[in-house]
C-alpha cells in the first residue's frame, strides 16, 4: 500500500484571550489522529495558527493601551505554551498577521475579483453614535430574527443555527457602549457565493462532509445561498483590500487562508511543495477538524473560495460537538470556562487527553467534562489498570527474572488476540471513533 501524502489542520484559536479546554478538546481530537497517521507510515502535517484580526482585538489592545501588533504577539506565545504542554505536536504554528497570509489573501482576493466573484454595493451597517464606529457582528446583542431567542449575536443564533445580517436582529444593543445602533451606509465588497451552488451541491454529494452536517447544509440551499459580506470599515485590524484605502478583508475571510499561509510557512523552511497540496488536481489528502459552530464558513465559504480562486477543495471537514463542564456550556465570551493553563497547573495533561478520547467518536454529538466521572475514569482506567499492570510486570520481572524478558513467547495465542485486534483498533482511528478504540485497548467490551 502506498504512503498516504497528508495535511490537517485545526480551526485557529482567536488571538484576543486564553486558551480554554473546550479549545483544547479540538486540538487533542486532531493530534491524536495526526499522531496515528504517523503511526500508521503515512506522511502527516499538522499545521495552525493564531487568528490575529478583526475589532475584537484592536479594542482589546486599546484598552491595554498597546499596539494589536503586541497583543497578538504576547498572546501566541501564551497559546504555544499551552498547545506544546498538552503535547500537541504541530509541523508549523504561525499566525494570520504574516507576509504569508497576506500574500495568499490578495491572490484569492485578486483571483476572484478578476474572474467576477466579487461584488460591491452599498448596505446599511450597525454604527454606535457614541463610539463613532461600525460594530463588528460580535459587539451587538439582541433577538434572533430567526426564532426569537434572547441575547444573541449580530451574525449568528447559538440556539438555532440562523444566520443573519445585524440589522435584522431585533432590540439590538452595542455591547461597547450599550447605546441603540443607527444605521449608517457604507460601501461593501461581497464574494458572489450563490454562483457556486451547483459546485458545492456536487462537493457535498461526493460525501466530503458528515452526515449530520450534510443535513443542516441542505436547510441552508432550502433557505437560498446568500452573497457574504468579506469587508470592514476603518478603523478595523487586519489586512487592506487592495485597490482601497479604508475597507479591509473581514476576519472569516483571510483566517482559514492562514491555513494554507502555516503551510506556506513550514514549505518554506523545509522540502515540502505547496503545490503538490493546494494545486487543483492535488492527489494529497486535506483535512479539517472544527467546532460545529463555524460549520458554514468551512462547508461552504470556505469550499466556495477555493473553488472560485482555482484551489483545491478540502478532502473532509470534520465537526464535533461543545463542550460542557458538569453539563454547563463552555464559552469564552460568556466567561464560562476553564484555562488551559489552569488545569495544566493542577493536572497532568495526559489525564484529560485520556478522557477525552474516551468520549469522542465521529458524530457531531456534545461532550461534558463530568468532573466526578473524570476522576472515577483516570482512576480507574489509568491508574488502576494501565499503570497498575505496568507497574506490577516490571516488579515481577526484577524480582525474579533479573530484570529479563523471555526469549519465547509462551503464550502465543494471547500474543495473537492482541496483534489481531490492533486491526480493529487502527479502523476506530482512522474513522476518528476514538472511544471505540479506548474500549478495545482497554478490554472492557468487545465493539
Amino acid at each position: 500500500m502506498s504512503k498516504r501524502r497528508i495535511l490537517v489542520t485545526s480551526a485557529l484559536p482567536y488571538a484576543n484571550g486564553e486558551i480554554h479546554l473546550g479549545y483544547m478538546l479540538e486540538a487533542i481530537q486532531t493530534d491524536i489522529w495526526v499522531r496515528f497517521q504517523k503511526m500508521m507510515g503515512n506522511e502527516c502535517h499538522y499545521v495552525c495558527a493564531d487568528d490575529a484580526h478583526g475589532t475584537p482585538i484592536m479594542l482589546k489592545a486599546k484598552e491595554m493601551e498597546l499596539e494589536p501588533e503586541t497583543l497578538i504577539e504576547q498572546v501566541k506565545i501564551r497559546h504555544q505554551a499551552d498547545l506544546d504542554d498538552f503535547h500537541i505536536d504541530f509541523s508549523q504554528y504561525h499566525s494570520t498577521h504574516s507576509e504569508e497570509n497576506r500574500e495568499i489573501s490578495e491572490l484569492i482576493y485578486n483571483r476572484l475579483n478578476d474572474w467576477g466573484y466579487i461584488k460591491k454595493r452599498i448596505i446599511s451597517q450597525a454604527f454606535d453614535p457614541e463610539k463613532e464606529m461600525f460594530l463588528p457582528d460580535r459587539y451587538i446583542k439582541g433577538e434572533c430574527p430567526k426564532c426569537g431567542a434572547d441575547d444573541q449575536y449580530g451574525d449568528n443564533c447559538e440556539v438555532c443555527g440562523a444566520t443573519y445580517s445585524t440589522t435584522e436582529l431585533k432590540n439590538a444593543k452595542s455591547v461597547i457602549s450599550g447605546a441603540t445602533p443607527i444605521e449608517k451606509d457604507s460601501e461593501h465588497y461581497f464574494f458572489d457565493l450563490p454562483q457556486f451552488e451547483e459546485e458545492l451541491k456536487d462537493w457535498i454529494e461526493a460525501g466530503h462532509l458528515q452526515e449530520q452536517v450534510t443535513n443542516k447544509l441542505a436547510e441552508w440551499f432550502e433557505q437560498g445561498l446568500q452573497q457574504w459580506d468579506i469587508s470592514r470599515d476603518k478603523p478595523y485590524f487586519g489586512f487592506k483590500i487592495p485597490g482601497t484605502e479604508d475597507k479591509y478583508f473581514y476576519v472569516w475571510l483571510d483566517a482559514p487562508i492562514g491555513y494554507m499561509a502555516s503551510f506556506k510557512k513550514l514549505c518554506d523552511n523545509s522540502e515540502l511543495n505547496f503545490d503538490d497540496f493546494f494545486n487543483k488536481d492535488s492527489d494529497t489528502e486535506l483535512y479539517h477538524f472544527i467546532g460545529k459552530d463555524i460549520i458554514y464558513f468551512h462547508a461552504l465559504f470556505w469550499p466556495a473560495t477555493l473553488m472560485g480562486s482555482d484551489f483545491r477543495t478540502p478532502s473532509a471537514v470534520f465537526a464535533h460537538g461543545f463542550l460542557s463542564v458538569n453539563g454547563r456550556k463552555m464559552s469564552k465570551s460568556r466567561g464560562t470556562f476553564i484555562n488551559a493553563r489552569t488545569y495544566l497547573e493542577n493536572l497532568d495533561p495526559e489525564y484529560l487527553r485520556y478522557y477525552y478520547a474516551s468520549k469522542l467518536t465521529a458524530k457531531i454529538d456534545d461532550i461534558d467534562l463530568n468532573l466526578e466521572d473524570f476522576k472515577k475514569r483516570v482512576n480507574s482506567d489509568l491508574v488502576g489498570k494501565v499503570i497498575n499492570i505496568a507497574s506490577r510486570s516490571a516488579s515481577f520481572v526484577v524480582k525474579n527474572y533479573d530484570k529479563e524478558l523471555s526469549a519465547k513467547c509462551i503464550e502465543k495465542s494471547l500474543y495473537d488476540e492482541f496483534v489481531e485486534a490492533g486491526t480493529d483498533i487502527a479502523r476506530h482511528y482512522e474513522a476518528r471513533n476514538f472511544s471505540h478504540a479506548m474500549r478495545l485497548i482497554d478490554r472492557k467490551s468487545v465493539v
